[in-house]
């Protein structure tokens, strides 16, 4: 299926690995060009030449920008939109993706770590946002997407920061998919479950126990019976950001195996 991707422009940001980057690169894939977006340099470096590499191997002629910034400071979220306009003239899709606050109990953060998630979780989503929709409505159309985890909607003890912060971002694009429906421009999220990437091995060791033994209880506690993979993402955020999937938003979708017990 051609999702009409092609030729349009999207920003994604996190994409130096994991999720952000398997979704840049079926972006890419389908013809999209796309600037990615990352705090470190030397690893958004190594992550476009990748991402080149495998654009050019397809025999796609979709552009791929890196531009280092971080999410959580206001001037970098501007930048980064400022550039991708100076770059093509145009905005059609927006992915919001990032890391995630440090796990824990909640009572243990304080005021500074409760500001870091904030700025970290939502006022991202908020900033970028605000910054492509013009841009999207001088385009006839766009698609943003959210990348939050399962635990927004079925929160688990220890993550209570990301919990928090991300149910504000799933009220925050419920909103806004109300406002800009009338332009053309959907806004949805996506609530990963237990996905191969560095966070959920952070999440093997957290308890300080075998990893080994951590994967087979989880794993055990899917549907399906595997954890995740990244394309299992970023196959639906392609369907999603594209002219095939306009007619979708304000939702909140898990993509998990079956882990959401919830009927809603």
């Amino acid at each position: 299926m051609d999702l009409g991707l092609k030729d349009k422009v999207a920003i994604v940001g996190g994409a130096s690995m994991g999720i952000g980057y398997g979704i840049a690169r079926t972006l890419a894939l389908e013809g999209a060009h796309v600037v990615i977006t990352a705090r470190r340099e030397a690893g958004l470096a190594k992550a476009a030449a990748t991402l080149k590499a495998a654009v050019e191997k397809a025999g796609s002629k979709a552009r791929v920008v890196p531009i280092a910034a971080d999410c959580r400071r206001a001037e970098d979220c501007a930048r980064v939109v400022e550039q991708t306009m100076a770059e093509f003239a145009g905005i059609d899709v927006l992915v919001n993706n990032d890391g995630a606050p440090p796990l824990g109990a909640l009572i243990s953060f304080d005021d500074t770590a409760w500001a870091k998630a904030v700025e970290q979780n939502l006022m991202y989503v908020v900033r970028m946002t605000r910054a492509v929709v013009p841009h999207m409505q001088a385009r006839g159309g766009g698609g943003i997407l959210n990348i939050t985890a399962i635990s927004a909607i079925q929160p688990i003890a220890g993550f209570g920061l990301s919990v928090a912060t991300w149910s504000g971002v799933i009220g925050y694009a419920k909103t806004l998919s109300i406002e800009v429906a009338k332009d053309n421009i959907n806004v949805n999220t996506i609530c990963p479950g237990y996905i191969e990437t560095q966070r959920l091995e952070k999440v093997f060791a957290a308890d300080g126990g075998d990893p080994q033994v951590m994967r087979r209880k989880l794993e055990a506690e899917i549907p399906m019976g595997r954890i995740g993979s990244v394309d299992d993402i970023a196959s639906m955020v392609a369907l999603l950001v594209s002219p095939r999937g306009r007619y979708t938003t304000g939702t909140a979708i898990q993509v998990d195996g079956g882990l959401l017990r919830g009927v809603r």
